[in-house]
């Protein structure tokens, strides 16, 4: 019970850094921006980790991800790969969009450190998803999927954290995308609750194995399933760039705006999120990665 109070507590610093602290995290802002990447660093060391920089021209601007990567005993070229972005809209202070995933990204580091898996743990802390960047190809998830992919890597399984902080109880706190068509929305959820976890139909077996090794760690209710990409919600964050060059990603969220109310908003505060649940993400994501591992 302690050392979940303990994650709990750590869970919550990290937002309140990155959204209270910090806020706003853009390339507009470079003062926000390299007090968040010293912060993701600091953690990173303090956890015992070496980071290396990956740093590109984003509209005549540095951008930067921050890479962590611990190579695996028995198949080091098959990589997993836990990452989330850490920029902002520039309107919004950004809690669960996306110091939360910044903050699951963080903890699930520091409880696998002592593990060793078969296959290299790579974690990234990805710059730039958020517009304009995302509609003009300089995700910092794009250039890292494509230069992994340039260097022929084998990233055998992607997972991206996308707003995993907001949960609620009430039936209708929970809608479904408006691209599913009528006929398949009876297995989806009412209440905001839940962790999702969606893959295109190419990533199925990395959805059924990350739900094996998810549920070994975390009491929490995980839904989890894979979608054709023509459902375009499923497109909206880090995992589509992995896609878009081969690998079988996921991505793990609350489910953004089809649940939290303050998506994008300047009312996206430390506040509004549940770090006890948060935990339990987290418990969960890295069970799920040592079983990845393997």
């Amino acid at each position: 019970m302690h050392d979940l109070l303990d994650l709990e507590e750590r869970l919550f610093l990290h937002v309140d850094r990155l959204a209270g602290l910090i806020g706003p995290r853009t390339l507009e802002r470079p003062t926000s921006i390299q007090a968040a990447i010293a912060y993701i660093q600091s953690q990173f060391q303090e956890s015992g980790y070496s980071i290396r920089e990956e740093t590109y021209d984003a509209i005549g601007k540095t951008a930067t991800n921050l890479i962590v990567e611990v190579p695996g005993t028995r198949r080091p070229e098959e990589i997993v790969l836990l990452g989330a972005h850490y920029d902002t809209v520039p309107e919004t202070p950004g809690a669960d969009d996306n110091a939360s995933a910044v903050a699951v990204l963080l903890e699930t580091a520091r409880l696998l450190k002592d593990h060793v898996g078969k296959r290299t743990l790579r974690f990234v802390a990805f710059a730039c998803e958020e517009p304009p960047y995302y509609l003009i190809d300089l995700m910092g998830s794009q250039h890292h999927a494509r230069e992994a992919k340039q260097r022929g890597e084998k990233i055998v399984g992607m997972l991206c954290l996308e707003m995993v902080g907001y949960f609620r109880d009430e039936v209708g706190s929970q809608m479904i995308p408006e691209t599913i068509p009528r006929w398949l929305r009876w297995p989806f959820p009412k209440r905001g609750n839940f962790l999702t976890a969606v893959g295109n139909l190419r990533s199925w077996q990395l959805v059924y194995h990350f739900r094996r090794g998810f549920k070994r760690g975390s009491k929490m209710p995980l839904f989890s399933i894979a979608l054709p990409e023509i459902i375009r919600e499923i497109r909206m964050s880090d995992n589509s760039s992995f896609w878009d060059q081969g690998y079988p990603a996921l991505m793990l969220t609350d489910t953004s705006f089809l649940r939290n109310p303050h998506y994008h908003e300047p009312t996206d505060t430390p506040d509004t999120l549940n770090y006890g649940t948060m935990a339990q993400v987290t418990l969960g994501v890295a069970a799920a990665m040592k079983h990845l591992l393997k």
